[in-house]
């Protein structure tokens, strides 16, 4: 019970909406103060607690989702939670996700956006595309977190019925002074379009690389 979510928005740059939020975990140690993901995620990374620690993840999120809606706050487009290969792949994940869902009757499945790693270690992708298929159709919906990061994006692409891209922020961070990374960002907007995916991009912390990104025709941040 030490765990906690803090929520990052996502915003529409070119309108200025909040368009979502994504919940992130942290560890409120009652010596160490708030600890992040790479100080305690690494230790129970593919044993059975991860994926225990990611259900209680998408179970305060929708409890979050509810608390909310019962306060009368305007409700994001979705709220994203990240999801690891061994959690997704479990074989009862989808089974489990109804039950979560089934448990909070008053939120709505489409606000509910699940995230994988591209870097995740996929065993078989078509089996994979199988589960994401059956969880959409409960209404929830699948991001390519960290995309380019790893070795599979265009599978991943291809396959992996995702309906939203990520940029990861080691790309944006420098894509104003490398010309690799603009080309590198430039690329997955343009691969993202030409699949029909919508595009996300991290770590967007000025103006500048807001209006660089508005120019490659990413809107989402």
């Amino acid at each position: 019970h030490q765990f906690v979510l803090h929520y990052q928005p996502k915003v529409n740059m070119r309108t200025g909406t909040v368009t979502g939020v994504e919940a992130l975990i942290r560890w409120q140690h009652p010596k160490r103060g708030l600890l992040y993901p790479i100080d305690f995620l690494p230790a129970i990374e593919n044993t059975p607690m991860s994926i225990e620690v990611g259900e209680w993840v998408i179970d305060t999120a929708l409890t979050h989702i509810s608390q909310w809606k019962s306060m009368g706050l305007n409700l994001p487009v979705n709220t994203s939670v990240n999801i690891t290969a061994l959690q997704l792949q479990h074989p009862d994940f989808t089974d489990r996700l109804t039950t979560l869902l089934a448990a909070h009757t008053d939120v709505e499945p489409r606000h509910l956006e699940l995230e994988v790693l591209e870097t995740s270690a996929l065993d078989d992708v078509d089996h994979v595309s199988t589960i994401m298929n059956a969880c959409i159709a409960l209404g929830v919906s699948f991001a390519l977190d960290d995309f380019g990061t790893g070795y599979s994006s265009l599978t991943y692409l291809r396959r992996l019925p995702v309906s939203l891209i990520k940029i990861d922020q080691s790309f944006v961070r420098d894509m104003l002074i490398d010309t690799n990374d603009f080309s590198i960002v430039e690329g997955v907007i343009a691969l993202a379009k030409s699949f029909k995916r919508d595009v996300i991009a991290e770590g967007v912390e000025t103006t500048e690389h807001g209006t660089a990104l508005l120019q490659l025709g990413c809107e989402l941040a």
